[in-house]
């Protein structure tokens, strides 16, 4: 889906640069520095408006979390949100996730939370999916030891796809729940995503796995 272009969006990212943290790069290895409070870092790859992770932040004030969101007109509307909630242990990233190594040391961060993934669903397009094996090789190397990774999809191929790909990876499947919302799991909090297609009667499936 095409963004809605927002003139204002410069200015208002450079007004709210302590939560949109520019050059990020820079901060490689030390991101606990950048937070008020040293506690586990959990990331999202793909943030979108922000409804997941502020409602994880409000959830888990003891870890601090940082959304990664590429285009601009969208992370405008996560970091209203972030300004709004008044929480103190979320940051945003206006990065392309595509190398998180750039970004991250090894075993800097203890969650990576996958939600409603582009599915690429075309075969040539399969390196970009965010389960592929690429990509399970920079979470493996930006995760601790016992890191995590979180994944949420509508989407039942790209569900079974990424099952496949963590397997052949060698990562532990610790969930694969084909149905979240039919366990009213009280501690899931929905993306604007979820909300859309939980509203349709959609299944959710999500899965947490480990290397």
């Amino acid at each position: 889906m095409r963004q809605r272009h927002k003139p204002w969006a410069d200015d208002f990212l450079l007004e709210n640069n302590h939560i949109v943290i520019p050059n990020a790069k820079e901060n490689k290895g030390k991101w606990q520095s950048v937070f008020k409070k040293n506690q586990p870092i959990h990331i999202e790859v793909g943030t979108g408006k922000g409804q997941y992770l502020v409602g994880m932040a409000k959830q888990h004030p003891d870890i601090n979390f940082i959304g990664i969101e590429v285009a601009k007109s969208i992370i405008v509307s996560a970091a209203q949100k972030v300004v709004d909630a008044e929480v103190d242990n979320l940051l945003l990233l206006n990065e392309n996730a595509a190398d998180l190594r750039e970004m991250f040391a090894e075993n800097e961060i203890a969650t990576i939370y996958l939600n409603f993934s582009d599915p690429w669903p075309k075969n040539r397009h399969e390196k970009r999916r965010l389960t592929y094996r690429t990509f399970l090789e920079q979470y493996k190397e930006v995760l601790d030891p016992e890191g995590k990774v979180i994944f949420k999809t509508d989407n039942r191929g790209l569900f079974e796809y990424s099952l496949v790909s963590f397997s052949e990876f060698g990562m532990l499947l610790e969930e694969v729940n084909l149905d979240l919302h039919a366990i009213e799991d009280p501690l899931n909090v929905m993306t604007e995503y979820e909300e859309k297609f939980a509203a349709k009667g959609q299944v959710i499936y999500r899965s947490r796995a480990s290397f």
